[in-house]
């Protein structure tokens, strides 16, 4: 009994680390941002923060 508990515990554990992994470097859902300004071509000078 005490195994299958342990058995239980440990995939648990394995299942959680997986998903972390998974959603932090995998998985990336597009941002949604309301400042119209992050729409800006970077190529301009206008200050979009990329240079």
């Amino acid at each position: 009994m005490n195994t299958i508990i342990q058995n239980i515990i440990a995939f648990t554990i394995l299942a959680f680390a997986i998903r972390f992994l998974i959603l932090k470097f995998v998985w990336n859902p597009k941002k949604k941002t309301n400042n119209p300004d992050s729409y800006r071509d970077c190529g301009s000078d206008a200050g979009c923060g990329c240079s």
